[in-house]
């Protein structure tokens, strides 16, 4: 049984959430660009006691991952290198990474494979969607409209990739030990501004390549 939106409070918050086929957690951190051995097995309450937000030395967030199935997540809490062109080239690198993210009031939905952009959005803003448009921008409008007026932030479009996924990531299960540890914004690969954006929020990749289902990846 997949988690609803109901049971996704932590995607209600500031949050980056990757999903990428067939990586470990600490493939996950080191693409990331943080050291896979720093990394300890905590629970949600202890590991937010780690340094997040900012501090003397710049932005730090806070990231915890796991697999469950084929698929690795990483939730990273106060901020948003997850959703950085460069970080989600490296982590589709050879499979396929899913991306969803809400900071500084931008919610930002993305599905990268294998180094490249394949669609990107802004959820509600038509005009910041990529080309050759994708089916999940539907998808995504359907399912924020079914919980609208509700306050539930991304959850309701966590749920829906969760769902797609097949895998169950509820408040529960995040609140269990999960490899964890912070990286500072200044080391995790720097994203690059790409083409003039006419939108608000992250740039899209300037090159966004389309993949049809003969590669195996869908």
């Amino acid at each position: 049984m997949q988690a609803d939106g109901d049971s996704l409070d932590w995607a209600r918050a500031w949050l980056c959430a990757t999903f990428t086929r067939a990586l470990s957690p600490e493939e996950v951190f080191a693409r990331y660009g943080a050291d896979p051995n720093q990394a300890r097995l905590l629970d949600w309450d202890t590991a937010s006691d780690l340094v997040s937000g900012e501090s003397g030395d710049g932005t730090v967030s806070l990231l915890r991952a796991g697999r469950i199935g084929e698929w690795a997540f990483c939730v990273e809490e106060d901020g948003g290198i997850g959703f950085g062109e460069k970080t989600l080239a490296e982590l589709s690198r050879g499979t396929e990474t899913y991306s969803v993210a809400t900071t500084e009031g931008i919610d930002v939905f993305q599905y990268w494979r294998d180094g490249e952009c394949v669609e990107y959005f802004e959820p509600g803003m038509q005009h910041s969607r990529s080309e050759p448009f994708g089916p999940w921008w539907d998808r995504v409008e359907e399912a924020l409209a079914a919980h609208g007026g509700e306050g539930a932030g991304m959850a309701p479009v966590v749920a829906l990739v969760l769902e797609h996924l097949g895998i169950t990531l509820d408040d529960a299960a995040l609140a269990g030990p999960w490899p964890s540890l912070t990286l500072a914004e200044d080391d995790a690969p720097s994203a690059s501004l790409g083409d003039t954006y006419a939108g608000e929020g992250p740039v899209p990749p300037g090159t966004v390549l389309y993949f049809g289902p003969s590669n195996g990846l869908s």
